[in-house]
């Protein structure tokens, strides 16, 4: 497995090499050990352009995932790339009551959930989505993101 880590803009102030382990225990997790995945921490002035590009909002949000269309013919699958705004994740951490480590590693999984076909179009997806979240959250130990702080077991 190999999990590749770009940073750029405010991204370049984040440690990666306990979100690379994290990454590596995620991909586990998802049975897809044998992926190769690209992480980019970014800023909101290096997110909003792609926002705007590919989702056509003119703003910065936390995660993007970009599917990888062309596989190479032969060695590993290529999951894709997720990008996410270290800016965007550090105040959705202040407003949970979490550490940005929590709330980036919420946003990683999200990000390979998206790649691996999951969606949050519909009620029923939504849910869907935010259980395997909160899944595989408690398998690698980190607190969950949906339960208000002062309110965790």
């Amino acid at each position: 497995m190999a999990v590749e880590i770009s940073r750029l803009g405010a991204g370049t102030r984040y440690p990666t090499a306990a979100l690379r382990r994290i990454a590596e225990t995620l991909l586990r997790a998802v049975k897809q050990s044998r992926a190769e995945l690209s992480i980019a921490l970014v800023g909101d002035r290096e997110m909003r352009p792609l926002n705007a590009k590919y989702r056509k909002k003119n703003q910065t949000t936390d995660v993007l995932s970009f599917f990888v269309v062309d596989q190479p013919m032969a060695g590993a699958k290529i999951l894709g790339d997720v990008v996410i705004s270290v800016e965007q994740a550090r105040r959705q951490a202040k407003e949970r009551g979490k550490t940005l480590k929590s709330e980036l590693v919420t946003l990683l999984i999200h990000g390979i959930l998206h790649l691996l076909g999951y969606d949050h179009e519909s009620d029923a997806d939504a849910d869907a989505m935010e259980r395997l979240e909160r899944t595989i959250l408690a398998r690698v130990g980190v607190p969950d993101p949906y339960v208000a702080r002062g309110t965790e077991g």
